[in-house]
């Protein structure tokens, strides 16, 4: 399980120093995708499987199920830890993110999201102002 927020940098050569609790549980390999918001998905690879198995049997005859299924497995990227406990996030998702030095990985139970250090302070700001009516939302979800 992931939970936490943690800030990292990334490296000239964009590797990403993953937290070290999570190290064990990324150690079989993980995959790093485009996520929503504007921030990268990261999962381990039993996760990342339940996931593209939901997309391959959602119906491809609509094109708002194929653009999703071509955000998550087109961009997706296998990746591993290193000995140092990085991972290298590809150019492409370093773009698409905004990605610079300054990095957070914030664990959303099975996965972790990788967020630009400022567009995360943007985003958690806004989140923390409307939480009262998201909260009110979630209710009428059953949470």
């Amino acid at each position: 399980m992931f939970i936490g927020e943690y800030s990292h940098n990334l490296d000239e050569k964009g590797r990403l120093a993953v937290p070290k609790k999570f190290r064990a549980d990324l150690s079989k390999g993980a995959v790093v995708t485009r996520g929503l918001d504007n921030c990268l998905f990261l999962y381990t690879k039993t996760e990342w499987k339940k996931l593209a198995d939901k997309l391959a049997t959602l119906p491809f005859s609509q094109a708002n199920t194929r653009a999703f299924a071509r955000l998550m497995l087109a961009g997706a990227m296998d990746v591993l830890v290193d000995k140092q406990g990085r991972i290298m996030v590809p150019d492409y998702l370093r773009s698409f993110a905004g990605l610079k030095k300054g990095v957070v990985v914030a664990g959303l139970y099975n996965r972790l999201e990788l967020w630009d250090q400022e567009k995360w302070e943007e985003y958690k700001t806004k989140t923390e102002k409307e939480s009262n009516t998201i909260a009110e939302q979630m209710f009428e979800l059953g949470v």
